[in-house]
């Protein structure tokens, strides 16, 4: 069941939404790559543990995003929020952000 389940965490502040989401598998790791780490923090990540298609539902109404995974990332481009060319990988682990003006 943990396969299909993705942590994401909604900040608000002011009109911004901020939404954090990452594969339910990532959270905490830390991802290396050469002189790049970058650790998938339960501070940030950790809020509610729900299905890809409930956290896509919440990505949508968000003013900026930060995403880890095969999953988020992967569900994220499919339904239009991130275009192929915003996404690297780190370690092998998509990650993309956007931020709408």
């Amino acid at each position: 069941m943990e396969d299909d389940l993705v942590y994401i965490k909604v900040v608000r502040y002011g009109r911004e939404i901020l939404v954090a989401a990452c594969d339910a598998d990532l959270l905490g790791k830390t991802l290396k790559e050469g002189d790049l780490e970058v650790c998938i923090d339960e501070k940030f990540f950790k809020g509610s543990l729900v299905t890809i298609e409930k956290a896509l539902s919440i990505i949508e109404t968000a003013t900026i995003a930060n995403l880890f995974g095969n999953k988020i990332v992967g569900g994220a481009r499919s339904r239009g929020l991130i275009h192929a060319d915003a996404i690297i990988t780190i370690s092998g682990v998509p990650h993309a952000q956007f931020i709408e003006l």
